[in-house]
């Protein structure tokens, strides 16, 4: 294939991601957008294969061995994992991104020839900066989104680690790596294997002193942003490997992975900065105590008869209504609750669950419909007109303390402020604290009664009283 049909064939690929990309923004074209990634996927495979040496078996014998494995293995985890796990297996994808940017870049420094990377010899400065490049933010991609797996897996606590003199550790770090990097980048050999492995090494480190400070509540954009340094990765690597549609394929992920992170930051009234540096939650802790406070409990036939009697009700999911799997149930519920002319909103807040967008896929996962699904920003001034706000294990995004702690550790996140409608059902297991590790005030306040039971069997059950 000529390098002018191939540069064509593989912007034509770029095309379709930046398409699917597109489609993928809204649930009414997110099918749209899946074909046309899964086609520009297929058009890069298929232009880097007809690309290779046709007469190297090895080569053919290892990539279809590769697709083999990676094919059996995705189409297992497509099937088995549920979407309550789905936080933790982007999580373990992004780290595997990681880690083929640390593989293919140590390939390339141990085989420089077969690359074509050597000039007199020796591999060219360009070509090791880009090699160094992706060792840092592939193997700070990996260790961090392992330590994020772990957490959200709950096989490492989700609250923060935190390390003294953490901020100096960690530039200290950076600084080492950068020395490192600069002495081999000044030697023209370029050949000094230790100092890759250290840098190798270091980077590991400090995506794991990264991520483990970071605590539960800013784990969406933990993952959010541990996508985009993937895919930065692979764009580095990209420009290693001569191969444009790595290059664009991963600019496109980290960028939009970026922006994404961004946007949620400003959603939390958050730094981008200061979540990377150790995210919240690790140096104010809530100096309010609702011990001994009293609490209004419920049971299905009380929330049956207030919904019953209302005229609008609002419902908050949270990633206790992903874990009890109770979607489909609270669909049937809200229609029932339509049928009795009663109107239904759903709210969502831009981080709840574990990772961007959860709670959005649960519910079309369910068949809500979209226009009945609103943002933070959207229906917040609605609450103090509804007779019902039904919050189905939204914890954190629905505290007040945000508001009234100056000391809490999510103070100045934006909340559903679901304390102003003139009921509030909340549906959880038991009265303990959030992801985030305080206790939610919301629990005490005079217009809530608590629902303490599963998620799912709460909510037929009262799909039962009506």
């Amino acid at each position: 294939m000529t390098n002018d049909l191939t540069t064509i064939l593989y912007l034509l690929s770029g095309v379709l991601f930046i398409l699917a990309i597109r489609g993928l923004s809204s649930p009414d074209t997110a099918r749209t957008g899946n074909y046309l990634g899964i086609s520009g996927m297929a058009i890069a495979f298929i232009v880097t294969i007809v690309n290779l040496d046709q007469n190297n078996l090895i080569n053919w014998l290892l990539i279809i061995s590769g697709i083999s494995i990676g094919g059996l293995i995705g189409t297992y985890l497509s099937k088995r994992v549920a979407m309550t796990d789905m936080p933790q297996m982007v999580a373990a994808l992004n780290s595997m991104g990681g880690m083929s940017a640390v593989l293919v870049a140590w390939a390339a420094f141990l085989s420089p020839g077969s690359f074509g990377l050597l000039i007199n010899g020796f591999i060219n400065t360009s070509s090791i900066i880009q090699m160094l490049l992706g060792i840092l933010v592939g193997a700070i991609t990996f260790s961090g989104s392992v330590i994020a797996f772990l957490k959200l897996q709950g096989l490492m606590t989700g609250s923060p680690i935190i390390l003294p003199f953490r901020h100096i550790i960690n530039i200290l770090i950076f600084i080492t790596i950068l020395g490192l990097s600069t002495s081999m980048i000044l030697d023209e050999t370029g050949s000094h294997t230790f100092l890759f492995l250290l840098v190798t090494i270091l980077s590991l480190l400090l995506g794991l002193l990264l991520i483990i400070p970071i605590g539960g509540a800013d784990m969406p954009v933990v993952i959010s942003m541990l996508n985009s340094y993937s895919g930065f990765a692979a764009a580095i690597i990209g420009f290693t490997l001569g191969n444009m549609a790595l290059v664009i394929t991963g600019a496109l992920v980290g960028s939009s992975g970026a922006i994404l992170s961004y946007i949620m930051c400003a959603a939390m009234n958050r730094s981008f900065f200061s979540v990377i540096m150790g995210g919240f939650g690790d140096e104010a802790t809530s100096t309010q105590s609702n011990e001994n406070k009293p609490v209004k409990i419920g049971s299905s036939d009380d929330a049956a008869f207030i919904l019953k009697n209302a005229s609008s009700v609002i419902i908050i999911p949270g990633y206790g209504m992903a874990v009890a799997r109770a979607q489909n149930a609270l669909k049937e519920m809200s229609d029932k609750l339509k049928a009795m002319g009663i109107k239904v909103s759903f709210a969502i807040h831009p981080v709840a669950g574990r990772m961007p967008g959860h709670m959005n896929v649960l519910l079309a996962e369910a068949d809500v419909p979209y226009e009945e699904i609103f943002e933070l920003s959207e229906i917040n001034s609605s609450f103090p007109q509804a007779d019902v706000a039904f919050v189905i294990g939204a914890n954190d995004v629905t505290n007040p303390a945000a508001k009234n702690d100056t000391q809490s550790p999510i103070y100045g996140m934006p909340i559903l402020e679901v304390e102003n409608a003139k009921t509030v059902l909340f549906v959880k297991r038991s009265l303990g604290i959030g992801y985030a590790g305080i206790d939610n005030e919301l629990f005490y306040r005079d217009n809530t009664m608590m629902l303490l039971a599963d998620a799912k069997k709460m909510v037929e059950d009262i799909s039962i009283s009506l």
